[in-house]
């Protein structure tokens, strides 16, 4: 859908005529910026579906197996240059929801949901035997206006339930967890 934002004349009479004049040059410019990231966004999200529509899906796999989807130069990684100030958000699910919280994740992602710019680094499913994991990994952890809008919103594109446990694991911290177990 495209929106293109109208003029009212506005007067104290209550009486409005809509405004026949022609856009100013920086709306035309505003309105096709838009019209062209909207384009633009399609366009990922049908090439990425084309690609997508292929895979097996998570809930499909048996065993230990993870998927990554990270944005193209990031490498999965918490040590990654872009990962490395960064953590992630963290959700276990049982068993029978991967597939469909995973595909909604991903379209969200895509479609550019989350609303923090250039924040999301990626996203990871890890299907495993009693439950599966979701997480979103974004780039500065110290953010918490951030890190709490991307914690609501993948609530909401998620449709969990208000009770669902999510957690925020800072790479930093995974970093030394590992490093204990070593």
């Amino acid at each position: 859908f495209l929106c293109f934002p109208c003029s009212l004349k506005d007067d104290d009479s209550g009486d409005h005529e809509q405004d026949n004049s022609p856009p100013k040059d920086s709306e035309k410019e505003k309105n096709e910026n838009e019209e062209k990231d909207q384009n633009t966004t399609k366009r990922k999200v049908e090439q990425f579906w084309r690609f997508y529509s292929h895979m097996i899906r998570p809930g499909d796999l048996t065993g230990h197996s993870d998927f990554h989807l990270f944005k193209e130069g990031i490498k999965p990684m918490w040590e990654d240059e872009a990962n490395k100030s960064g953590g992630k958000w963290i959700i276990r699910l049982r068993k029978g929801l991967a597939s469909r919280c995973w595909e909604n994740l991903i379209l969200a992602m895509l479609g550019e949901q989350f609303m923090v710019g250039e924040e999301i680094c990626g996203a990871v499913v890890s299907v495993r035997f009693q439950e599966d994991i979701i997480s979103i990994w974004n780039k500065t952890a110290s953010d918490q206006a951030t890190t709490a809008r991307i914690r609501d919103t993948l609530r909401r594109v998620l449709n969990l339930p208000p009770n669902t446990i999510m957690e925020y694991k800072t790479h930093t911290d995974s970093i030394k967890n590992e490093r204990i177990y070593l």
